[in-house]
């Protein structure tokens, strides 16, 4: 029994943890071109929407949609802040109180009220089957991508030292918006997969996560794979609570929502111990391009 006990607590780990590490891995790829992304909780939502308003035309559709919606929200973000050269802190809280209107107004729009879709039936199979398994091979893929390749490399080199970049015929302009797009579906697949696993949109339904994936890159030292060990972290808080609950534990629910939030703190607290010596935080990060 505790054995069964123990896998299915395994599973909801897996299941979880999957919008943490993505937007984990979008973080971690925006923040390595040196653009700080508090747009992540924003692009989830609108990723999330543009999946449920997709869903009456197929599972296809939706998951397109749903792409397309964080790609959009990125590439708006990037142009605030890379072209425009905008506040990046201020530009992405923005982003999100938009996505948190937006999403009502549709949701009122297109369903008949401004807390839940119906039911979406067509979601049902085994997408977040895949999309998990998609979660795993993007973060392989783009640890390969930043530390062996031409494209990594330039993204390293224009985080860490973008004049040095711009004097090799490096434009930090089109590298930073590449990095901010990549960012916008690396975190939109995040979205996708809470309305195909939920097969229902609520709003507000990000719940978070995308600022506890801030924390989880920044513990993770803005490498993929150590983020994504982070987020796995995050995952592990919120299904022990929810494990907790089922076990019939009288626990206050409070408490239990609280848990992620509580170690967000301590994990940025340890890594502030850590000190300097052992940041990988990009030299030119939250700096405005040449």
């Amino acid at each position: 029994m505790h054995s069964f006990a123990l896998v299915g607590l395994l599973w909801a780990i897996l299941r979880i943890s999957v919008p943490y590490v993505m937007a984990t891995l979008g973080g971690t790829v925006c923040e390595r071109s040196g653009v700080i992304n508090i747009a992540l909780e924003g692009i989830l939502l609108l990723s999330a929407l543009g999946t449920a308003l997709g869903a009456p035309y197929g599972a296809a559709t939706a998951l397109g949609a749903g792409l397309l919606a964080g790609l959009a929200t990125a590439l708006l973000y990037g142009l605030l802040v890379v072209v425009f050269r905008g506040d990046q802190i201020v530009c992405g809280v923005a982003i999100f109180m938009l996505a948190d209107g937006l999403s009502r107004f549709l949701l009122k729009v297109v369903f008949g009220s401004t807390s839940n879709s119906p039911r979406l039936e067509a979601l049902v199979g085994n997408g977040p089957l895949w999309l998990l398994a998609a979660a795993a091979v993007s973060t392989l893929l783009l640890h390969g991508m930043i530390y062996y390749s031409v494209l990594g490399l330039r993204l390293r080199a224009v985080g860490d030292k973008p004049a040095a970049a711009q004097a090799l015929s490096v434009s930090v302009l089109s590298v930073r918006m590449w990095a901010v797009g990549l960012s916008g579906l690396l975190t939109a697949l995040g979205g996708v997969y809470l309305v195909f696993e939920q097969r229902q949109f609520v709003a507000l339904m990000s719940g978070g996560r995308g600022f506890l994936a801030l924390a989880a890159m920044i513990f993770g030292g803005w490498r993929p794979l150590w983020g994504a060990a982070a987020a796995l972290l995050f995952a592990t808080a919120e299904a022990t609570g929810i494990f907790l609950q089922a076990r019939g534990l009288l626990i206050p629910n409070w408490l239990l929502q609280s848990v992620p939030y509580v170690l967000t703190l301590l994990t940025l607290m340890i890594r502030g111990l850590l000190g300097q010596k052992h940041s990988t935080a990009p030299l030119s990060l939250g700096i405005p391009r040449l």
